[in-house]
Formats: structure tokens, sequence, C-alpha cells
């Protein structure tokens, strides 16, 4: 599924712009504005690791990619497999972006390892290169930034019966995780160097 996944992924990619752009970047500032506004708690720490989330962009902005458009939420259920193409649907979150955040989201919400990391980026663009690895890494990170807090919001206003801020914990406990990692200084390193 990963170089099927890539695959339908880079259809889109090659595809009409949309009308508007999307930036998890803005779009965390924006749900941190909601917090604020509507007293909705945040995951603990999640305040105090914003200057890491700044170093994240500061990085993949040295040697920015062009933006496409993307779908921006490619979990499981936004995949429709009908045997012969991998449909994807679902674009309310659709805009121009970076084409790894892409990647790096739809990884994160697979659990991808490693292997199936390598296998999306090599697929997409045809090798896996240390700085596309990186930029997909430190998207996965922002996908649990960004996803976590809309998860923490849907703790306070949704009806629907879901432990969203579960949802909330898990998300920001492996975005903590990957930050404190050995390997994320080497990611930020990689992203500057392509």
């Amino acid at each position: 599924m990963p170089t099927r996944m890539a695959q339908s992924i880079k259809q889109l990619h090659s595809g009409e712009r949309f009308l508007t752009d999307f930036n998890m970047f803005r779009l965390t500032e924006y749900y941190l504005r909601l917090c604020k506004e509507r007293d909705i708690k945040t995951p603990e720490g999640y305040l105090d690791r914003l200057h890491t989330v700044t170093q994240i962009e500061k990085a993949m902005s040295v040697k920015p990619l062009a933006t496409v458009p993307c779908n921006n939420d490619l979990l499981a259920e936004n995949y429709i497999d009908d045997g012969k193409q991998l449909w994807l649907i679902d674009y309310e979150y659709s805009g121009n972006n970076d084409p790894t955040f892409e990647l790096g989201n739809t990884c994160q919400e697979m659990q991808f390892n490693d292997e199936q990391i390598a296998e999306v980026c090599a697929a997409y663009f045809g090798e896996a290169s240390a700085d596309k690895i990186a930029r997909m890494k430190l998207n996965m990170i922002m996908s649990d930034v960004g996803w976590g807090l809309w998860a923490a919001i849907q703790a306070d206003i949704s009806t629907i019966e879901f432990d969203f801020w579960g949802w909330a914990i898990e998300r920001w406990g492996r975005a903590v995780e990957k930050m404190d990692s050995a390997e994320f200084p080497v990611w930020l390193k990689d992203v500057q160097a392509s």
C-alpha cells in the first residue's frame, strides 16, 4: 500500500491548483487563538514547546518545496480502494501545500515504520533521500501538533461520543517523543542541506 498511496498522492499533486492554501503552522496558530479565546485546555507542556515548532518551520523554510494541491487529511478512512484504483476522498482541509506535509501526515496517520516511510518517499520522489525523509519526519511531528490541538478543541465543543481528549494526549505524546528523539536535530540539519 505505501507505493500505491504515494502514486495516488502524486497524481493529485500534479493536478490543477486549489483556490486556497493550507499551512499547518498557520492552522496551529489559529487553533491556539481559539483555545485562548474560549479557555480550552491544551495538552500539558504544549505552549512550552512552541519554540520547537518555530525551529521546525525555520529549518523547512531554508529550502522550501513548491506547493502543490493537497488533500491534507489522508487518514486511512480517506482512501477508497476499488481493486483497481486508490481514490482519495474528503477534501474538507484541501489546499496548496508542501507535498511532504501530505506524505508525512499520511505516514503518521497510518503509523508507518521507517521502511514504509522510505517506500512512500521513494515512490513519490524516485528515491528516499535524507532531506526528503527529514521533511516528511518533521511534518509527521506537525501532523500530531496540529491535529492533536484540533482534537483538544473537539474535546471541548463536540457532541460526538468519542474520546477526543484521549486522542489529543496520544497525538501530543507522539509529537513530544519525536521532538525529544536523537534523530530530531539530524532532521533539522538534513532538511536544510538538500
